[in-house]
């Protein structure tokens, strides 16, 4: 396996996008990318470029949403950090064998076209792990 190549994201956790896109935009001076929804996920999507790195807003559509649920747990903030790698499915199975508690075993659809797979807080030193590939 090779090693994550960047940060692709830092995912934050909203009550609401739109509240939150003011604040990245009118006091920080971001540019939205723009926003979507991802319905088998429960939860809408907005992304602001910095550099190489993305902020991405996380507003959940379902009160049974994973987004949502952390919501009620911890409150608005850093949801997950998001590492790009070019072969998912082989970072998926080096770090199942290196004994890393996966809550995607195999990639699944995400934002902007992303294959995307989360390794669990329990394993990763109490930060939810994402690990992203441009779709193919």
């Amino acid at each position: 396996m090779q090693p994550p190549s960047k940060i692709d994201h830092l995912g934050i956790a909203v009550h609401s996008i739109d509240e939150a896109i003011q604040f990245y935009r009118d006091a920080l001076g971001f540019e939205c990318a723009g926003s979507e929804e991802i319905p088998d996920q429960k939860v809408r999507v907005a992304f602001f470029p910095l550099g190489e790195v993305r902020i991405e807003l996380l507003e959940p559509t379902a009160e049974d949403s994973p987004i949502a649920r952390f919501l009620e747990r911890k409150g608005p903030g850093l949801h997950h950090v998001a590492y790009r790698v070019d072969d998912l499915s082989a970072t998926l199975a080096a770090l199942k064998s290196a004994g890393v508690r996966l809550i995607d075993e195999t990639p699944r659809d995400g934002a902007h076209g992303m294959k995307i797979a989360f390794a669990h807080p329990k394993s990763t030193g109490g930060v939810l792990t994402e690990f992203c590939q441009v779709a193919q």
